[in-house]
């Protein structure tokens, strides 16, 4: 797994969890639709901590949560 494949994951199951589409999460996250499906198309290979601390406040949730799940913690990553 890398570790956009790693962030896609995250960002889609907390979707689904919190029941909110990709298009209200870049709403709340103040950042574009494009940026956001770039990332879950797997076409930016390493978001900026930037974006991913608007993505973790769309979440309600701090950077360090977002990025605490199994597959960030405890798998290697392959290069990309």
């Amino acid at each position: 797994m890398t570790y956009s494949d790693a962030i896609i994951k995250r960002i889609t199951s907390l979707c689904i969890e919190k029941e909110i589409t990709i298009n209200k999460l870049a709403t709340l996250s103040g950042i574009t639709q494009s940026t956001l499906n770039s990332m879950i198309n797997g076409e930016t290979k390493n978001p900026k901590l930037k974006t991913l601390r608007k993505i973790a406040m769309g979440f309600d949730m701090t950077v360090a949560e977002l990025l605490d799940f199994p597959e960030m913690n405890e798998l290697e990553f392959e290069d990309e």
